[in-house]
């Protein structure tokens, strides 16, 4: 058995059980591909794959097993690989992020600028996507970090730890009828086309559920992934907007007035989230500290099953 059978049999499974696909991503020749999953087979005394013919069409109980050791062994290769690269390189390297526009735009800005100060020679990536994206990206290994609020926690290949807490508020343009409210309602609000985030961003399901609970419908006229865009289309009045907290600015929202939501949707809780049992180097647990001074090195080091 060799790492490379291990390969092999990975990429199989993640070309949909083609092995000619399998082959040519892994730059080799489909019976040598095809050879090697024979041979570990016969070490292992086992059928790792259903075959009909020549062609893989199944994956087999005690294959799946197999696939799952095999998988965490070449992800602790790659963590092998990470702690030399540590040690020679202390101060240069790659750190992505994928997170949403939200976040990039209005809770990173201050976490990147000092992260750049303090480590100048390491390059930082941000990648936006929706929440199922970001997991998926961090899952894949193609990034390193997740940032965001919805869908982290639901994946249990991912270690997941909260930041931070904010809240909903409601945009409107100057001298709108609900700044006269002493105190705002749901009721009133539904009163008016709403213009909000798109269901897998930014806390939409617990706009959602504020509604729900109330046993009110609320007139969602339109949806966006982006806080600046549903403030453009406030601004142009055709509804009134609701969106992070931290997404309204006054010095640069100054065409915009905001009410404060938090007494009417329940707080959400943003996210970071990274592969269990990953090798994060030891500027990656400095952006996390920079974002969320309580997730420590020890406190997500802990968290992944990893020395401090």
């Amino acid at each position: 058995m060799n790492l490379q059978q291990l390969r092999y049999l990975n990429e199989i499974v993640r070309c949909n059980l083609n092995i000619s696909d399998a082959a040519n991503a892994l730059y080799t020749s489909q019976p040598g591909v095809s050879k090697q999953i024979k041979l570990l087979e016969e070490e292992l005394g086992i059928d790792i794959f259903v075959r009909n013919g020549k062609r893989v069409v199944a994956i087999t109980e005690p294959g799946k097993a197999v696939l799952e050791i095999a998988q965490r062994m070449l992800h602790e290769t790659e963590n092998l690989k990470h702690v030399g690269q540590e040690f020679r390189t202390q101060d240069s390297g790659n750190l992505s992020i994928a997170t949403t526009h939200t976040q990039a735009r209005y809770a990173l800005p201050q976490v990147v600028k000092e992260f750049t100060k303090a480590f100048p020679n390491i390059k930082l990536g941000l990648h936006q996507g929706s929440p199922t994206q970001i997991a998926e990206m961090v899952l894949s290994g193609e990034m390193d970090i997740g940032i965001a609020t919805e869908s982290l926690a639901l994946y249990d290949e991912l270690v997941t730890l909260p930041c931070y807490e904010w809240h909903h508020c409601v945009v409107v343009p100057p001298k709108h009828p609900l700044l006269l409210e002493k105190k705002l309602t749901l009721k009133k609000l539904a009163q008016y086309p709403i213009i909000t985030y798109d269901f897998a961003f930014t806390g939409r399901n617990k706009i959602n559920q504020a509604f729900h609970d109330a046993g009110i419908e609320p007139n969602i006229a339109l949806t966006a992934i982006d806080a600046d865009v549903i403030k453009t289309y406030v601004e142009l009045g055709m509804g009134v907007g609701i969106v992070a907290q931290m997404a309204f600015i006054p010095d640069r929202d100054r065409h915009l007035r905001m009410i404060d939501a938090g007494h009417l949707i329940q707080p959400s809780t943003t996210r970071i989230a990274i592969r269990k049992n990953q090798y994060l180097r030891g500027f990656g647990y400095h952006f996390i500290e920079l974002l969320a001074p309580h997730l420590t090195r020890e406190v997500v080091a802990k968290a992944l099953h990893l020395t401090a």
